[in-house]
């Protein structure tokens, strides 16, 4: 099969940089698609981690100047996965410069940042932008996504939604940027891992329309490169209670947790909701099962437990027998938006990557959860 050709640029060379370059050299991982990423030029103002893509991906170009990527006629789309407060700048030239793009989550620091942004992308509605979003990508989470489109839940009656980890439960862990309010903004936990719990059910159409908001800063200081205690300006945790509504009118509570300090927790990602048709239940802490609960008027209410095959919205080579994992998601999530943009809306199933419209219904949810932190109120969106 012939396949049509992608040539990316990558703006940031960190972890999640490398994560791309790793998916698209496992393209042949993936099974009868006509189109393909390649790597062909790379942006970082860290040395190493453009040797690091010096030496992994054959032929790639490095530089310091990210303009430099934007000039480059054989450059068609960038991934920029770079810290959050240079998002508005970095965003918004890479689309006036005519390149699809898909960026890192928040998508802007704050909220004025996020609107900037979205005036950029409406100024040009020929570039395809979505938000890095990988893990509705495992099969779990994906049979729950066909079954909020196929209506299967019936009257919602609640949803539970969450993204953990626990590293940051060590004291003695170095400080970085996400501790940092001049890098990572006032949102803390929420922006750095609300898009991930945000993704389904506003895919779902669910939206809060009001919102009290228990943010928890837990580890006062950390040690900087030198050894020094240096203060951790951000929030560790945060629970959001939300009424939501959903498009039929209908409002449910809603509860949403970012934690980065979840004792016991490594990356934990889950969805729980409760229908009077359908219930629901995922996490990545156990990968391969999916739980649900089927119920019509009188019948059982008997849950139904399964270990799921390898089955991903993209086929692979990889027996269902085997178990799937974050490189998967992934190498789902890119094939993804490869896929919307090689054949748009015919393309080969109906999960997008997370949309903008998406990461800024998250701006407005944050901003309000820090007014209701500031304030001890329940607060109206």
């Amino acid at each position: 099969m012939s396949q049509r050709v992608i040539n990316f640029g990558v703006i940031g060379c960190g972890l999640m940089g490398r994560e791309f370059a790793s998916a698209a050299a496992r393209w042949c991982h993936l099974l009868d698609l006509d189109f393909a990423p390649r790597i062909v030029a790379v942006c970082d103002t860290n040395p190493a981690m453009l040797e690091w893509f010096a030496q992994s991906v054959p032929g790639v170009r490095t530089t310091a100047d990210y303009r430099q990527i934007l000039a480059a006629d054989d450059v068609e789309a960038v991934y920029c996965a770079v810290p959050h407060n240079l998002h508005a700048q970095l965003y918004v030239d890479i689309v006036r410069a005519g390149k699809h793009l898909l960026g890192e989550k928040p998508f802007g620091i704050d909220l004025a940042a996020n609107v900037a942004i979205m005036a950029a992308i409406r100024e040009r509605p020929d570039v395809l932008v979505r938000c890095s979003s990988e893990l509705p990508f495992f099969p779990g989470a994906y049979r729950i996504g066909e079954w909020m489109r196929a209506g299967r839940f019936g009257r919602i009656i609640e949803v539970e939604a969450g993204f953990w980890h626990s590293s940051d439960l060590d004291p003695n862990k170095p400080i970085n940027w996400k501790r940092q309010v001049a890098f990572n903004g006032e949102y803390g936990c929420l922006g750095d891992l609300g898009m991930h719990v945000l993704h389904m059910p506003l895919r779902a159409g669910w939206r809060v329309a009001r919102v009290r908001a228990l943010l928890s800063k837990i580890v006062a200081e950390r040690p900087d490169k030198s050894g020094r205690l240096v203060p951790c300006e951000t929030w560790d945790n945060a629970i959001l209670a939300c009424d939501a509504r959903a498009a039929a009118g209908q409002t449910f509570p809603m509860v949403l947790s970012t934690k980065r300090i979840a004792p016991g927790h490594n990356n934990t990602w889950f969805i729980s909701i409760s229908g009077t048709e359908l219930s629901a239940t995922f996490s990545t802490r156990q990968p391969k099962q999916l739980a649900w609960l089927p119920y019509m008027p009188g019948g059982e209410q008997a849950w139904h437990v399964i270990d799921l095959p390898h089955q991903s919205a993209y086929k692979t080579i990889t027996g269902g027998i085997f178990e799937f994992g974050f490189s998967d998601a992934i190498l789902q999530m890119w094939s993804a938006f490869c896929d919307e943009l090689a054949n748009g809306p015919q393309m080969r199933q109906p999960f997008h990557c997370a949309t903008p419209e998406e990461a800024a219904a998250t701006h407005v949810l944050f901003t309000a959860a820090l007014e209701s932190q500031r304030s001890g109120q329940t607060i109206e969106l």
